[in-house]
């Protein structure tokens, strides 16, 4: 079955400040290495997606960084957003782009700066949801939740529809973004919701059809700027179209309220890599293990510290459970528990008009 990729590359991952960037973002950077996120992203789909049928969405600022970085990618493949509107209109753009090439299309949409351990099951998993898509679902990759989470969407299992090699793909009964915390533990401690890897597979023209019902203002302008695609109108009519897009995510505009959906739940070593701690979690193999990236780090009765350096030597003494990150500009210490709280010095930058440090 040939399939075809979209990866949506945009945001700074503000909570991976100073490291990450709004010139620099999260997904042009190796976390955890060596590759880049947006590399390893495209690693993962070697059997399953050609270069040449992968699409990547991404901002002006950084589309220079993402061509030297996937040299296989054909040029016209990557796309320019004019401004930042949200995963609803980059997805759907590339599923445009995919259903004038091949109308019966399968594609899958792959965050740019996401972690994932098992690249074996992570394929598996898609190759399944390739299959329920045939069937005219509109598929997502379910992960076990560990925790109640408030970032993350959730996904309820309804009936099965099929076995996939192993692998048991569901109907969903209920797809909600981001609850709150009350609501995100009543899920977890019911064992029927599955967190939303932001993993999708779908017919093209499923999808399509699915934004003509229910974000018809999003679909007609995105139908302006494809007509326009393959004539000298192009550059002219995403300048002039793509900015009028309301900016709507993938999971509001289509999945919360969409008929049609499944699931495959897979164990796949899923994460969005959000934050300082969630990558020092990802590499130590122990709790109290120090860890040292692109840095010389001397610990003398240290635990539970991250390091990411600048090639500079960084000794520490009778501290635990910490970050400390060491840019040319930024030097960022913090308390790992404290990592998700990284964007408000970002946030508060911005409002003092350092926008250089951001």
């Amino acid at each position: 079955m040939r399939m075809f990729a979209v990866i949506p590359a945009g945001g700074s991952g503000t909570r991976l400040w100073p490291a990450s960037r709004s010139a620099r973002p999260k997904f042009l950077l190796p976390f955890p290495g060596p590759r880049s996120m947006l590399q390893s992203t495209v690693d993962r789909l070697e059997g399953m997606v050609d270069p040449s049928d992968t699409f990547i969405l991404t901002g002006q600022q950084h589309a220079v960084s993402v061509g030297r970085q996937l040299p296989d990618v054909p040029e016209d493949n990557i796309v320019v957003e004019p401004e930042a509107r949200g995963s609803g209109p980059a997805i759907g753009f590339g599923a445009m782009l995919i259903a004038m090439r091949d109308p019966e299309a399968i594609m899958g949409s792959f965050a740019a700066d996401h972690f994932i351990a098992d690249a074996d099951t992570f394929r598996r998993a898609v190759t399944a949801a390739a299959d329920v898509a045939t069937r005219g679902y509109l598929v997502t990759i379910g992960i076990q939740p560990s925790r109640p989470e408030t970032g993350y969407g959730y996904i309820r299992l309804g009936d099965t529809i099929d076995n996939h090699n192993g692998l048991r793909s569901f109907v969903v009964e209920e797809f909600k973004e981001k609850p709150d915390l009350e609501t995100a533990t009543a899920y977890v401690e019911s064992g029927r919701y599955l967190w939303n890897a932001s993993i999708f597979v779908w017919r093209a023209k499923a999808l399509i059809e699915s934004m003509r019902e229910l974000i018809p203002d999003v679909f007609e302008i995105l139908k302006e700027i494809a007509d326009a695609w393959d004539t000298e109108r192009r550059d002219r009519v995403m300048q002039e179209r793509w900015p009028a897009l309301r900016d709507v995510t993938i999971d509001h505009g289509i999945m919360e309220h969409a008929r049609n959906v499944a699931v495959v739940p897979a164990d796949c070593g899923w994460t969005d890599l959000g934050d300082w701690n969630s990558l020092g979690e990802v590499l130590a193999e122990q709790d109290q293990d120090n860890l040292a990236i692109r840095a010389e780090h001397i610990a003398e009765d240290t635990r539970s510290t991250l390091v990411f350096g600048n090639n500079r030597f960084v000794a520490t003494l009778g501290v635990e459970n910490l970050v400390i990150v060491d840019t040319d500009d930024v030097i960022l210490v913090c308390d790992r528990s404290r990592a998700q709280d990284v964007r408000r010095i970002v946030q508060r930058l911005q409002r003092d008009g350092r926008d250089g440090l951001t």
